[in-house]
């Protein structure tokens, strides 16, 4: 038996082999292989929990090898694989042999207590997934990562509660279980939904769409927008109603796949934002950062390159409230993301690539003062600092937005208080564009490269004519055009049509083109 261990470093993280040594001298405990001030500390922590769990602690001089030597080892995560494979080497040297230990290479994670209790750890998901690519089917984690550990596939788990019951885990495979997968058609996650064949998360009462007001305009774009995964914008005066209605976004977005669940529940787990007893996150990620985000914090970085929002975000949503009042550095780092899905983070001399397709929502008011183009009230800015306002917004970033609203305040419709659809309503549509774009392409619309888009976004000859005319009319760029067609493959597939006519490509140019006057 090899004990293996995980040293966690941006997305990927580097296995780490555990071996000890027992030889004469006097007693003392070393640790080599670039081990930081935590992992050098579990020799302490490793010691007394062996003592206190009833076991006898060698008298040898002990020496700890993590390889491979090069690899600079951080956290608390060591200490339970270090006092195995104490353990182990002593109980060997008193028997001569190693018969009573299992055969199979074992990853171990733990942070041991004092007492001989274990804590829970940070990248148990991405560890076990890195182990059983690298063949290593058993592993023995903390009570609290079990349910991370048992959602990879083949990998047989003990969760340890202390540091007797790991012990006697090394000596018997047969209480290392897997993950039972039932399978059957019905197999429904609990708080999930199927509507029209697609799996939602059940639906939060309190964010019902029926409960919004005079905005009609605003909700059928966000139903859009979730159907086939697109950028939106959404501008208007304070009060109107933008960020009540995208912060309801996340109730119309369908669950992951479990395809998709997995680099999502990777990435939480290496950020150590799991709770305890969380196994595989099927609900999309809705991130809200605070407009004093700095760069790292969207982007992510630090010393061992954590993730930052917008891969928090990955196979979710990342919604800017306020975006104008962002700083510019961080507006402009979303364009490559928002193009490439990933982001490649350096540091010194490491580097790591983090997913991150994330689709964006922006709210922001039309000028500092929020009262520009208003029929009722004074706007006070200056031309200039409507413009500075509005120049954080650079044409690149701007032109990734496939979906631009103005959101009025409904002033003249205020005493209709006429009501939305309800999510429920909202949803049936969503659902059958989804599964139609999981049949046709296996990704959401608004992901389609260009040669895909000719090939899935097909339209008759008098929507083909429409478009070249409004594409001349509105100047529209080549990626506008392009996203005036993704955007008609929309709406078609949420009314089951396969052929794009006038009628969507009307409204897909109408969701895209200039609003209100901005030179957006």
């Amino acid at each position: 038996m090899q004990i293996f261990s995980f040293s966690p470093f941006g997305y990927e993280g580097s296995l780490v082999t555990v071996e000890v040594d027992l030889r004469r001298g006097i007693p003392a405990v070393d640790i080599v292989g670039l081990a930081d001030g935590a992992v050098k500390e579990s020799r302490e922590r490793m010691r007394s929990a062996i003592r206190n769990s009833n076991f006898e602690f060698p008298m040898e001089r002990v020496l700890i090898s993590l390889s491979p030597a090069d690899l600079k080892k951080e956290g608390a995560g060591f200490d339970l694989a270090i006092a195995l494979a104490v353990l182990g080497e002593s109980e060997c040297l008193k028997d001569g042999t190693q018969n009573s230990l299992i055969e199979e290479n074992v990853l171990v994670m733990g942070e041991l207590e004092l007492s001989g209790k274990l804590r829970s750890v940070r990248g148990v998901h991405a560890a076990v997934s890195t182990a059983a690519a690298g063949g290593i089917m058993y592993c023995i984690v903390p009570l609290q990562n079990a349910g991370e550990a048992r959602e990879v596939e083949g990998v047989k788990v003990f969760a340890a509660d202390n540091l007797v019951e790991a012990f006697e885990a090394i000596h018997n495979r047969d209480v290392f279980t897997s993950r039972k997968i039932n399978g059957g058609a019905d197999d429904i996650p609990e708080g999930y939904e199927i509507v029209e064949g697609v799996l939602f998360p059940k639906q939060d009462e309190q964010f019902d769409f029926s409960l919004v007001k005079n905005q009609e305009k605003l909700v059928r774009a966000l139903q859009i927008a979730a159907a086939g995964g697109h950028n939106l914008l959404a501008f208007g005066p304070p009060g109107c109603g933008k960020t009540m209605c995208l912060q309801r976004f996340s109730e119309l977005l369908p669950a992951l796949t479990v395809e998709q669940a997995y680099p999502v529940t990777r990435i939480y787990s290496l950020a150590g934002t799991l709770k305890p007893g969380d196994s595989l996150i099927r609900k999309a990620p809705f991130r809200i950062p605070h407009q004093t985000a700095s760069i790292e914090g969207v982007c992510g970085g630090g010393v061992n390159c954590r993730p930052g929002e917008i891969s928090l975000a990955h196979n979710g949503v990342l919604f800017l409230d306020e975006a104008a009042e962002f700083k510019s550095s961080v507006l402009q780092m979303l364009r490559v993301p928002l193009e490439n899905k990933t982001i490649t983070l350096c540091r010194a001399g490491r580097s790591t690539c983090y997913p991150a397709a994330f689709q964006l929502l922006m709210a922001s008011n039309p000028c500092p003062c929020g009262n520009y183009g208003s029929s009722s009230k004074v706007c006070l800015c200056s031309a200039r600092a409507v413009e500075n306002y509005w120049g954080k917004f650079s044409g690149p970033l701007l032109d990734r937005i496939d979906i631009r609203v103005k959101v009025d305040n409904g002033e003249e419709e205020k005493t209709a208080c006429n009501p939305c659809m309800s999510t429920s309503q909202l949803r049936i549509s969503i659902a059958d564009a989804v599964k139609i774009q999981r049949e046709r392409q296996g990704k959401k619309n608004a992901e389609l490269r260009p040669d895909e888009v000719f090939e899935f976004c097909k339209m008759d000859a008098k929507a083909d004519e429409l478009l070249k005319k409004e594409a001349e009319k509105n100047d529209f760029s080549p990626r506008a055009v392009s996203s005036c067609m993704k955007l008609a493959r929309t709406i078609c597939d949420m009314e089951k049509i396969k052929l794009i006519s006038v009628k969507q490509v009307k409204e897909a140019v109408a969701l895209r083109k200039v609003n209100g006057g901005l030179a957006l």
